[in-house]
């Protein structure tokens, strides 16, 4: 719990009590007080229930059942490597709603909140950071996130560096460049720059040299071939590249972890048909991870049911009051 005391302890110094609960309640009526909705959230849609997502249409003429359910992943590395990996859960998927399925490779998490909220995409998995804004500006339903043999989810921000860089601890990267993954990564860029300065008191671009590698494979790749002196990464993609032989995770030192957040999340469009969410929602609870290509590559083993308002909270809070880039 350093971590999230930390983040606590500096946003204290700028929040009142009373405006912090404001932010995080932070409902607004929309023009018509049958629609209310969470402060952010597009004008689009409504949160009646108070649970912070979308909610389904009413109105018979918004819902959508297409034949073939158009589905992506993109968390931090290549998705176009992804399409052969998730085949068996997408023949469980069609085999569960009786629908074609459709895996989309998309190159970027804002190109793909794009395409759920033009109506493109029906079903994807996206970054921890990228949440708030799926949900917010595409209707994003997250409900579920990759899981260990526990039950157990979520992964930790680590500032790592090669073993014989001479970085011991956080304090020695004064000075030092430091790569940051990209703007809308939660452990890439916005809670490490916080975590950081929390820590050491160290601003970015002034303590230390800030640049963006593009994603957290980039910055592990960079640590370990020396481009960078150390990086904030998300330690479940840096265990997933020790396990595919990219990199040894014994050529690297950990000078900070924080504690544990969310794994980035899988979920659908709100304006899916109810019965079809409820089938969709079956396949990814129910799907067999043993001996597959899923259970492999991410070392997880099911899916485990997540809620946006309560397993998000302390990344809205980041969000909400990290400072200006």
């Amino acid at each position: 719990m350093l971590a999230f005391c930390s983040v606590a302890r500096l946003l204290s110094k700028s929040l009142a009590l009373a405006g912090l609960v404001a932010v995080l309640v932070g409902y607004q009526s929309a023009q018509a007080q049958s629609c209310p909705r969470p402060a952010g959230m597009d004008e689009r849609y409504c949160d009646a229930d108070g649970d912070l997502v979308a909610d389904t249409p009413t109105d018979p003429a918004q819902i959508v059942n297409p034949d073939t359910l158009l589905i992506s992943y993109t968390s931090s590395e290549d998705p176009a490597v992804y399409s052969e990996t998730w085949q068996e859960f997408t023949d469980y998927l069609k085999q569960v709603t009786g629908k074609d399925v459709q895996f989309v490779p998309v190159d970027s998490e804002a190109a793909q909140t794009e395409a759920m909220r033009a109506g493109r995409l029906h079903i994807m998995g996206t970054c921890t950071g990228c949440t708030p804004r799926a949900v917010n500006q595409a209707g994003f339903v997250p409900f579920a996130v990759f899981a260990k043999e526990d039950g157990s989810f979520g992964y930790e921000m680590e500032v790592i560096t090669r073993i014989d860089s001479g970085l011991e601890k956080l304090e020695d990267i004064k000075g030092r460049r430091i790569a940051f993954t990209q703007p809308s990564s939660n452990s890439g860029y916005i809670s490490a720059r916080i975590l950081i300065e929390a820590e050491t008191g160290f601003k970015d671009g002034v303590d230390y040299e800030a640049t963006f590698s593009g994603g957290h494979e980039n910055s592990i790749l960079g640590v370990f071939n020396g481009d960078y002196d150390a990086a904030p990464i998300a330690n479940d993609v840096l265990n997933r590249m020790c396990i595919a032989g990219q990199v040894q995770c014994d050529q690297f030192r950990t000078l900070y972890k924080s504690a544990t957040f969310p794994s980035g999340p899988f979920g659908y469009a709100h304006n899916l048909d109810p019965q079809l969410q409820e089938k969709i929602r079956e396949a990814f609870y129910t799907f067999d991870f043993a001996g597959t290509k899923l259970a492999k590559a991410f070392d997880r083993a099911s899916f485990a049911p997540i809620t946006y308002k309560k397993d998000w909270e302390v990344i809205r809070l980041i969000q909400e009051n990290a400072p200006p880039q």
